[in-house]
C-alpha cells in the first residue's frame, strides 16, 4: 500500500533527508516549512502522517498538532524534538502525538517509528473502510420492492453488473440512482475495487476539471501539490457521475476522450495517464432535449447510452410503498435506539394515496420523521407529517361525486395543485427555487401558483 507523509519542518536540508530517507520505502513526501503551510496541504492532499518539528517560526509544532487533532482527528503526528526538550515531546504525545524521535535521529529508528504509525492509519482507515461497506450494504438493501417496473430495473441490474459496459441512469430525483450503482459496483466484476461518486453540479465549474483529472502543483493558484483526480482514484472500479446533465460543455468533450481512449490529462501536466474504469453515469434531465438545445454533446450522449436503464417514479410503483416504509422504519427505529412492528392500515393507506414528488428519499424523509414521533410500536396516521393529508378538502368532505368524477374540477385541480406545492415546499425545507425545481416549474411560475392558491412559505408545516 503507498502511503503519504507530510514532514514539517522550516530546516530545507532537513526536509530534503527526510524525504530522501523515506522515499526508499515507496512512501511519497510532502514537505512543509511551516505549520500554516502544512494545513494547506492537509486540506489538498491525502495524507496518512505527519512528522513535525517542536520548534518553528510563526505557528509551532504543539500549535500544529493542536490544530491537526481538531481538523484530522484520525491522523497520526510524530513529533521531532532535541534531547534538550524530550520532556515537552512527552507532553505532546499527552496532547495527542502518536510518538516522537529525538534530533539527531537514527534512521533505523525513524523507520521502525514511521512504520507503526503508518500500521496504525492502516487499522484506522480499514475501521472506516468497513463502517462504509455496511453503510453501503444498508443503502444497497433498500432496493426494496416487487412491482413490474421495479423488477424490470433489477432484472437490468443482474444482466449488466458482469460487464464493463457504461450505464446511463435515467429517472427523477429522489428514485434510487446512487443506490443502484452502488449494487451494480456491488455485485459486479469490480466489487473489490473503488467505488467513487461526484456530483457534477455540486462543483463549481472551475474546479471540475481538476476534481476530475486531478492536477500538478502549481497548475493553478491554490495547487499546493500534485493531486489525483476522480478518474484515477476509481482506477479499476467504478466511477458514478451523477448528475452528467449539468456538466459544462466544455468539459464534456474531455470527459467524452477519456471514455473512448481511458487516458486523461491532469491540469498542468501535458503526460497522459491511462485509466482503466467503469462509468455510470445519471441525470434527471432529459439528454435528448439538452442534445436538441446543444446544452449536451450527442456524442457523449451516445457514449454514455450504452446500456440504458430508466428508473420508475414511486407512483408508479405504489404496491412498493409498504415494504419501502418498513425497511426505512426497521432500520430508522433500530438507529434510533426504537422497535416497530409496522403501519396502522390507515397510515398505510395515506401513504398509498400520496404522490410522492420527492419519490424514495421524501418517502424515507417521512418514516423518519414518523419513527420520531410515534409514540408506540405501531406508526399510526397521526404519526405522518400534515403534507400527506394536503390534498383533502379542509371541511373533511370530498370533492368527488359518481364513479370518481370531481364535483368541481377547478377545485379539485387546485388541491391537487396544492398538494404537490405543498410537498416541494417540504421536501425542500421551505427553499422556494429549490421546490420550484423540484416539481420542474420556473420560478417565476412557481411563485405565481403561491400567491393563486393563498400559500405562505412561512407557515409551511416542517
Amino acid at each position: 500500500m503507498t502511503h503519504n507523509v507530510l514532514v514539517v519542518d522550516d530546516e530545507p536540508k532537513l526536509c530534503d533527508l527526510l524525504a530522501s530517507a523515506l522515499s526508499q520505502n515507496g512512501i511519497t513526501v510532502f514537505t512543509a516549512g511551516n505549520g500554516l503551510h502544512a494545513l494547506k496541504v492537509l486540506e489538498c492532499e491525502d495524507i496518512d502522517l505527519v512528522i513535525s518539528d517542536w520548534r518553528m517560526p510563526g505557528m509551532d509544532g504543539p500549535q500544529l498538532l493542536a490544530e491537526i487533532k481538531s481538523r484530522f482527528p484520525q491522523l497520526p503526528v510524530i513529533v521531532m524534538t532535541a534531547y534538550s526538550t524530550v520532556k515537552n515531546a512527552v507532553q505532546s504525545m499527552r496532547n495527542g502525538a502518536f510518538d516522537y524521535i529525538a534530533k539527531p535521529f537514527d534512521i533505523d529508528e525513524l523507520d521502525i517509528t514511521v512504520s507503526k504509525a503508518l500500521q496504525f492509519r492502516d487499522i484506522l482507515k480499514d475501521n472506516q473502510r468497513m463502517r462504509a461497506e455496511l453503510d453501503e450494504h444498508q443503502q444497497i438493501d433498500s432496493l426494496v420492492g416487487d412491482s413490474p417496473s421495479f423488477r424490470r430495473v433489477l432484472q437490468a441490474i443482474d444482466s449488466v453488473r458482469e460487464s464493463n459496459a457504461t450505464i446511463l441512469l435515467t429517472g427523477e430525483s429522489g428514485t434510487g440512482k446512487e443506490m443502484v450503482a452502488r449494487a451494480i459496483h456491488k455485485h459486479g466484476n469490480r466489487a473489490d475495487k473503488p467505488f467513487v461518486a461526484v456530483n457534477c453540479a455540486a462543483i463549481p465549474e472551475g474546479l471540475l476539471e481538476s476534481e476530475m483529472f486531478g492536477h500538478r502543483k502549481g497548475a493553478f493558484t491554490g495547487a499546493v501539490a500534485d493531486r489525483i483526480g476522480r478518474f484515477q482514484q476509481a482506477d479499476k472500479g467504478t466511477l458514478f457521475l451523477d448528475e452528467i446533465g449539468e456538466m459544462p460543455l466544455a468539459l464534456q468533450a474531455k470527459i467524452l476522450r477519456a471514455l473512448q481512449e481511458r487516458v486523461i490529462e491532469p491540469v498542468g501536466d501535458p503526460r497522459e495517464r491511462k485509466v482503466d474504469v467503469r462509468v455510470i453515469a445519471a441525470t434527471n434531465k432529459n439528454l435528448l432535449d439538452a442534445v436538441a438545445k446543444k446544452e449536451f454533446r450527442e456524442d457523449l450522449y451516445y457514449r454514455l447510452n450504452v446500456f440504458p436503464i430508466p428508473l420508475p417514479p414511486l407512483r408508479e410503483r405504489v404496491e412498493d410503498i409498504a415494504p419501502l416504509a418498513r425497511h426505512f422504519a426497521n432500520t430508522l427505529g433500530a438507529a434510533a435506539g426504537k422497535r416497530f412492528s409496522g403501519f396502522s392500515a390507515e397510515a398505510l393507506q395515506a401513504m398509498a394515496n400520496y404522490s410522492w414528488p420527492g419519490n424514495i428519499r421524501e418517502l424515507q424523509n417521512c418514516v423518519e420523521r414518523a419513527t420520531i414521533v410515534a409514540s408506540g410500536s405501531v406508526i399510526e396516521e397521526d404519526d405522518l407529517p400534515a403534507y400527506l393529508f394536503a390534498s383533502r378538502p379542509a371541511d373533511g368532505g370530498v370533492l368527488v361525486e359518481h364513479n370518481g368524477v370531481p364535483a368541481d374540477l377547478e377545485a379539485a385541480l387546485a388541491e391537487v395543485e396544492k398538494a404537490y406545492i405543498l410537498a416541494a415546499l417540504q421536501q425542500s425545507n421551505g427553499v422556494q427555487a429549490a421546490a420550484a425545481q423540484l416539481i420542474g416549474i420556473s420560478e417565476r411560475s412557481f411563485w405565481y401558483r403561491l400567491k393563486k392558491l393563498g400559500i405562505h412559505v412561512d407557515k409551511i408545516v416542517r
